[in-house]
């Protein structure tokens, strides 16, 4: 029987959470490059983490939501699910009747089509 101890679990999420940040970072690179540039490397990656947190309180944890989210952090801001300029997006992350957190970033994605023509 293979046994994994919790400190190799631990070292297993963090390779796998860096590798999820340099995709994120080619992804953001292809799409945003305006944005960043602005940002720089170091910004980049910490837009990437802060919108992997902030995604995650809302429950959106799959790779492909994760990164739908961050886009939109990219293009709104990362407060954009707070933001007046889109109030849009609150009731939509904070709907209790919205579980699926697949069909909450689809949902945020369609709104921001509505708003910007984009995506």
């Amino acid at each position: 029987m293979l046994i994994i101890r919790n400190e190799q679990m631990k070292v297993l999420e963090e390779v796998a959470l860096k590798n999820f940040e340099d995709r994120m970072a080619v992804h953001l690179g292809k799409f945003f490059p305006e944005q960043c540039v602005a940002l720089g490397d170091d910004g980049i990656r910490e837009a990437i983490r802060y919108g992997i947190e902030h995604a995650e309180s809302y429950g959106i944890v799959d790779e492909r939501d994760v990164c739908k989210y961050i886009d939109l952090t990219i293009v709104f801001g990362r407060d954009f699910d707070e933001s007046l300029g889109t109030t849009w997006a609150s009731p939509i992350l904070n709907d209790e009747f919205l579980t699926d957190p697949t069909a909450k970033v689809e949902r945020l994605f369609r709104e921001a089509m509505k708003v910007t023509g984009e995506f």
